[in-house]
């Protein structure tokens, strides 16, 4: 997510009060996401590769990585989500930062973007921005591995679902909704955590932006990037992009 995403104002400070719950509830899909990483990705890199994994959340994909030997840096604009992905990845490298405006030199040999982080950009032109750093920060022939949810899995997923997270000294709740007319997600919570003896409630809202294929193929092409495979391993719901940075411009 992430950096995992965006906030209505703009940058991504409004993903700090989720970064608790996320590193304890939602960390797992980088176990679960890491068989199409390995297939697409990693079985073509050389030990040690550097790989940046731009929206990193609270870094539980870059310890993965790190234990396999890789020089990772992780971005992201949650400074919470980095204190996690720190104290979870302490042989990564983290740096705070926008996915639209990150400058980096092409030393990368992969950069991923995982858990649908490009959706919450909510924008083409925000998104080829994305896309055009991306090609900076990798060296030729690079690669990019990027999955976002569909209009498809908004359809199903999103629509009108609620759900919960209960502890002992925590609570969530979420709302889903999709309004098919403007290709808007956005998922409202109400978070409790008891802290020092009181209860705190924070509430937020995260949007996200259904995406059709021929958008992304459009954006990555305006950044450089020629022809995209596209694989939905899981179904319709969530698509998969990779891509190369070309040998030669």
């Amino acid at each position: 997510m992430p950096e995992q995403g965006g906030s209505h104002a703009g940058t991504y400070s409004g993903y700090d009060p989720l970064a608790w719950f996320y590193n304890r509830y939602w960390g797992e899909y980088s176990a679960r996401v890491l068989p199409v990483v390995e297939n697409l990705v990693l079985s073509m890199l050389a030990p040690g590769a550097r790989i940046l994994d731009l929206c990193c959340g609270t870094g539980q994909m870059a310890r993965l990585l790190t234990d396999r030997g890789y020089q990772v840096v992780g971005i992201d604009g949650s400074a919470q989500m980095l204190a996690f992905a720190r104290q979870n990845a302490p042989g990564a490298e983290f740096v705070q930062a926008d996915a639209r405006s990150f400058n980096l030199a092409p030393s990368f040999h992969a950069v991923l973007s995982l858990f649908d982080s490009l959706n919450h950009v909510m924008s083409l032109d925000e998104l080829a921005a994305v896309f055009r750093n991306v090609y900076a920060a990798l060296v030729p022939g690079g690669r990019f591995l990027f999955d976002v949810n569909t209009r498809a899995g908004y359809e199903t997923r999103w629509t009108g679902s609620s759900s919960g997270l209960v502890g002992d000294d925590h609570a969530l709740i979420q709302r889903s909704s999709f309004d098919p007319s403007q290709g808007v997600a956005r998922m409202e919570f109400t978070l409790f955590r008891l802290e020092q003896g009181a209860w705190r409630r924070t509430d937020l809202a995260l949007e996200q932006r259904a995406y059709a294929e021929e958008q992304v193929r459009g954006a990555l092409e305006q950044a450089g990037f020629s022809t995209a495979a596209v694989y939905t391993p899981w179904g319709p719901g969530r698509a998969f992009y990779l891509v190369d940075r070309p040998e030669q411009p």
